[in-house]
């Protein structure tokens, strides 16, 4: 004899472990820590400082 399976709580599980499997995958893709992404804004900021400093201004354009 099998047995008895309540349709709507499975359906619901396999949706919850779906959802999971795709969090987790995402979360190797694209998750970064904070630090991480404190580091890599400084270090787009300072870029950009150097490139600003760098900068030529025409006479005409002041």
């Amino acid at each position: 004899m099998s047995e008895i399976v309540n349709l709507h709580r499975h359906r619901k599980r396999l949706a919850r472990d779906t959802a999971e499997q795709t969090a987790a995958a995402r979360r190797l893709e694209f998750g970064r820590t904070k630090v991480q992404r404190q580091t890599e804004a400084a270090e787009e900021r300072k870029k950009q400082t150097s490139l600003d400093g760098h900068r030529r201004v025409r006479e005409d354009e002041s």
